[in-house]
């Protein structure tokens, strides 16, 4: 029912920007907390930054002062600017969702959706 479509992962150099967009799609009756994660190959899935819905945000220690996570909530996008990218950046980033969905007028329903995973390479 709810979909997450992400882009803008690709190829940047040591240095470089990118900027991530994700995009909430569906049957939607409230969007809360949204989020980016990555996983590198090796390590286990990282938590990267996340916004409430009044834009409220964390950041994992690794990225503070370098990402910045925004939102568009009359779009249901969630972004992540990522600037000063290192080699240790390389990673599938995926984002993520809480929403509520309404499958009837006495049943609402909790969901966490999972975008698709956009791949980050940081290399020279």
């Amino acid at each position: 029912q709810v979909q997450l479509v992400e882009s803008g992962g690709g190829l940047v150099q040591p240095g470089g920007s990118l900027r991530l967009s994700c995009a909430a799609s569906g049957s939607i009756f409230k969007l809360n907390a949204m989020g980016w994660y990555r996983q590198a190959p090796g390590k286990q899935r990282e938590l990267v930054a996340t916004i409430t819905s009044v834009g409220s945000t964390t950041y994992a220690d690794s990225v503070k002062g370098r990402f910045t996570i925004s939102r568009d909530n009359a779009k249901n996008t969630v972004f992540l600017q990522m600037n000063t990218l290192k080699p240790e950046d390389t990673a599938v980033y995926v984002c993520n969702a809480d929403i509520i969905i309404q499958l009837s007028d006495y049943d609402l329903r909790y969901l966490e959706v999972w975008g698709q995973g956009t791949l980050v390479t940081v290399s020279s």
